[in-house]
């Protein structure tokens, strides 16, 4: 499905990204994975080569615009063209617990620095090396559809995501990229370690299909949305989440 495709991406040293990762390489996608945990980073990707997946390491720090454009130079140096970007990196872990008027401002800003900003600025950093055919694909959250209390930097930003994927993909449509995210529930991987178990199994109670999910539940989506075939669903962000919530 995706053979001969280059794809990035971000976040991919654990959890989601590295499930995502793995999923388009055995799937013969030739992959580029960026982090901010450089070590981790090259773990994963040593990890991907001895599964005879063609995978290299990019760091790169979302929350600084400077090492974004360094990121991209890198990607340039080697690479014309990429065909596919994935959006994962967020902060995701230990952003909850709170109301709306306990958030401090420090964590408001660094939320919304790296996953929105940050996700607008590969965005803009990548596009120029995609041509028709080229495929976007962001990671949202059905937070964001169900609203999800005492989460709301978190959830504000996954919302800020879903419009900024409509308004891209208008944007990039007349040059032949598709641009959608998927939105997942809250998964059991590292990132939610910190969420009680209690709340854990509420999610997994309330969903259609009940029961836990993992990054792995997601990466056969993920891996059709950034294929050639995947053109018609453009600017759509797709629940993924065994039900929790309907669209």
């Amino acid at each position: 499905m995706l053979n001969g495709r280059t794809i990035v991406v971000t976040g991919a040293a654990r959890g989601v990204g590295r499930a995502i990762a793995e999923a388009c390489g055995r799937r013969g996608a030739r992959l580029i994975l960026a982090d901010i945990r450089v070590e981790a980073g090259e773990a994963t990707t040593a990890a991907l080569v001895r599964q005879n997946i063609d995978a290299r390491f990019v760091p790169v720090d979302l929350g600084e615009p400077e090492s974004v454009t360094r990121f991209a130079e890198a990607i340039m140096a080697q690479d014309e063209t990429i065909d596919g970007l994935v959006n994962n990196a967020a902060i995701a872990t230990n952003v909850g617990g709170k109301l709306f008027d306990e958030i401090d401002l420090d964590l408001w800003d660094r939320v919304q620095r790296v996953n929105v900003r940050g996700t607008w600025l590969v965005t803009r950093a990548l596009a120029p090396l995609m041509g028709r055919g080229g495929r976007i694909v962001n990671l949202a959250s059905d937070t964001a559809l169900w609203g999800a209390p005492k989460l709301l930097a978190y959830t504000a930003s996954k919302g800020a995501v879903m419009a900024m994927t409509r308004s891209l993909a208008r944007e990039l449509g007349p040059r032949g990229i598709a641009v959608t995210a998927v939105a997942p529930g809250i998964m059991r991987c590292e990132a939610t370690d910190y969420v009680p178990a209690e709340r854990h199994q509420l999610y997994e109670n309330g969903r259609a299909v009940p029961g836990p999910q993992t990054p792995e539940d997601i990466v056969d989506v993920v891996a059709f949305l950034l294929s050639e075939g995947a053109l018609p669903l453009t600017g759509q962000v797709l629940p993924v989440s065994a039900g929790f919530v309907f669209t």
